[in-house]
């Protein structure tokens, strides 16, 4: 198991075994995800969005363009 220190100024330096893993190296972005258990995921923003396919499992319905630009209109209507 890799540990990381908090500095006062909210850093960390990731393990050289997480960077590994992660394929990541100086410049390069993560992303931390909250999960519904209230833990986080680390993910490499430096992969292809095709990489997240199946992170959140299956979609419960299909939804087609023209339905997710009707509601976002509706959604736009609504706020002003």
């Amino acid at each position: 198991m890799s540990t990381a220190t908090l500095t006062s100024k909210g850093q960390i330096t990731i393990p050289v075994a997480v960077r590994e893993a992660l394929q990541v190296a100086a410049g390069d972005r993560l992303e931390f995800i909250q999960t519904d258990s209230g833990k986080f995921e680390i993910v490499a923003a430096t992969r292809p969005v095709t990489a997240l396919k199946g992170m959140f499992g299956k979609a419960k319905a299909v939804v087609s363009i023209e339905e997710m630009n009707a509601a976002i209109a509706r959604r736009g209507a609504a706020a002003k």
